[in-house]
């Protein structure tokens, strides 16, 4: 990967449920903060379900963050840190969008890690426009719960019909084209 010397920029990891984002995003941010770079990490207020104030993988690994409601309360960060990282993008507004090219532009480095489709495979939040202005987008995929395949969608299995159910296991599969049931 060749990275920027004169700017900054922007990457996206995406993916359904369960595909390790969250993962690799802490990858990412450890790797920054052992090479001594100032790193600010933020997750939304709708996202509480291992920690109030640490991203969480589903595997339990965590890195400290700061819970916002807005997306725009991060911009108040760009002059504390180097590296920015976003977990569960899709929960933020529109408005985060803005806030990740204002501060690639000012030289930081933003690492955003969500979903980038619902539970109807619908785009979700923001992050479909953030891959397109992102340097470096990073589609994982999970493991089919129901046959094994390779996973690009997420399968809600609860009855709730509203678009933001936080949950896991209990409401949520990952699945692949064939097993996904919209």
């Amino acid at each position: 990967m060749l990275t920027p010397k004169n700017s900054g920029w922007i990457e996206v990891i995406c993916g359904p449920m369960f595909s390790g984002k969250t993962e690799e995003l802490i990858r990412r941010l450890v790797r920054a903060q052992y090479a001594k770079q100032d790193v600010a990490i933020f997750k939304p207020k709708t996202d509480n379900r291992y920690s109030d104030d640490y991203i969480v993988s589903h595997n339990k690994r965590k890195i400290k963050s700061i819970i916002l409601e807005s997306s725009e309360s991060i911009y108040t960060y760009k002059n504390k840190a180097d590296v920015f990282g976003i977990d569960e993008a899709q929960f933020f507004d529109n408005g985060l969008i803005d806030v990740c090219n204002k501060l690639a532009k000012l030289g930081k480095r933003v690492v955003i890690a969500g979903l980038d489709k619902d539970y109807k495979a619908k785009s979700f939040g923001p992050i479909h426009q953030l891959m397109i202005d992102a340097e470096y987008v990073s589609k994982v995929n999970a493991i089919c719960m129901s046959c094994g395949d390779p996973a690009s969608f997420t399968q809600r299995i609860s009855s709730e019909d509203t678009l933001v159910v936080v949950g896991e296991t209990d409401k949520y599969e990952a699945r692949c084209r064939n097993c996904f049931k919209p």
